[in-house]
């Protein structure tokens, strides 16, 4: 089938896909959303391993060339404990490497539950900048409200509020949206702070790092592949009215599926 395979909990892995058909847009998609069993951010990381392997199973059992885990739950948790069969990447890396190029003094982490409890992007971060203050927040209610597609709601701008005070409290010069969930929050963040602060999205570098791989070792398509193929395990009502809005036009088709 020759796609590249992205998984993610639910529809925030569309950023990523959105990012990924802006930077290689002759190449075909895989979409995976485990709807069925988000959040993620709340489980065990035994539980998130399990998840995590059963959809990379499925991926590489269809065929692609590549995946691409769009969940920052499932890179910090449970990537390190699996074996891809086919070249793969994670969010949380490409994530921090930008956090920690423009950040000048202190750099605040807003995360589901179990990223954040991880220590991930923490530790990523200290490794490359161990001069680097770290606020990191975690943010339980984002992905809830992202997938009710409440983006610009009353309600969750007073969540978001309470969530990024610790962050204001810090001084922080850049903020990294550590789920990519969290970039269809990003214009509602950017009013709560000053204009100088830096965002990181980690789907938009995880997609700039994947096309940058695939060319150099000339994998990625030379010309138009079939349409995007994408596949959810519960909701895909819900899923496909999200999914209009975040990638907008004849996006591919969609099923679903029983993992």
């Amino acid at each position: 089938m020759n796609q590249i395979g992205v998984f993610d909990s639910g529809v925030g892995g569309l950023t990523l896909v959105r990012e990924l058909k802006r930077k290689l847009p002759d190449e075909s998609i895989l979409f995976l959303g485990d709807t069925a069993r988000l959040p993620y951010g709340i489980k065990s990381q035994e539980t998130i391993t399990r998840y995590t392997q059963r959809n990379v199973e499925f991926l590489e059992g269809l065929g692609v060339k590549a995946i691409v885990i769009a969940c920052n739950t499932a890179s910090a948790l449970a990537l390190p404990h699996i074996s891809p069969t086919v070249p793969y990447w994670g969010v949380v890396e490409p994530g921090a490497e930008r956090a920690a190029a423009v950040s000048k003094r202190c750099a605040g982490v807003l995360g589901t539950e179990s990223t954040i409890l991880s220590g991930a992007y923490q530790q990523a971060l200290a490794k490359r900048r161990p001069d680097l203050e770290i606020v990191s927040q975690a943010c339980p209610l984002f992905v809830p409200l992202v997938e009710e597609g409440w983006l610009d709601d009353s309600v969750t701008r007073q969540i978001a509020a309470r969530y990024v005070e610790p962050l204001l409290a810090r001084g922080v010069d850049t903020v990294v949206l550590g789920c990519t969930h969290y970039p269809l929050l990003a214009p509602l963040l950017r009013d709560l702070f000053d204009d100088g602060v830096a965002f990181v999205d980690s789907a938009e570098v995880t997609a700039a790092a994947v096309a940058r791989a695939l060319r150099a070792d000339d994998a990625a398509a030379a010309e138009p592949r079939p349409r995007d193929r994408f596949v959810v395990t519960d909701a895909a009502a819900r899923f496909e009215r999200l999914a209009h809005r975040i990638l907008e036009g004849d996006w591919g088709t969609l099923e679903l599926i029983d993992l």
